[in-house]
């Protein structure tokens, strides 16, 4: 394994490890704006490798790091952002038909959800939040 292959694995289990339990800790406003880096390494290879990396261990690993649609979202931000990816996170809320409150969070590239298997469920919720900040609008 070559030394930037390496470098960016050992970022990406930093992230893994760091980013989802510091969203039980502390709000997700706060740790947006730290990890609204800049680009400063893009990697050598496609970043869906890089993806493949997070969602792997997100699965693997047990709470607090599991797996949820904010975890992923966060920890790609950060590794994106970072790699020269310009992405937003966004957050939205919908009912789903039983009336319980739905919540999802996702990543947003050139206007359009990117890295999303259900991009049409995606018009059925109201974005409250984007990171970085701005005016709120839907996908």
């Amino acid at each position: 394994m070559d030394v930037a292959t390496a470098w960016w694995r050992a970022r990406t289990l930093g992230a893994v490890l760091l980013i989802p339990p510091l969203l039980h800790v502390t709000s997700l406003e706060r740790l947006a704006r730290r990890l609204n880096g800049s680009a400063r390494h893009a990697p050598p290879f496609s970043m869906d490798r890089v993806v493949g990396w997070v969602d792997m261990l997100l699965y693997r690993l047990p709470w607090p790091w599991r797996s949820t649609c904010l975890k992923r979202a966060a920890v790609l931000y950060a590794l994106l952002r970072r790699g020269g990816v310009a992405v937003e996170l966004w957050i939205g809320v919908r009912r789903d038909p039983n009336g319980r409150l739905a919540a999802h969070a996702w990543l947003v590239r050139d206007g359009a959800p990117y890295l999303e298997a259900q991009v049409d469920s995606l018009r059925t919720f109201q974005v409250i939040a984007r990171f970085p900040e701005a005016d709120t609008a839907a996908p």
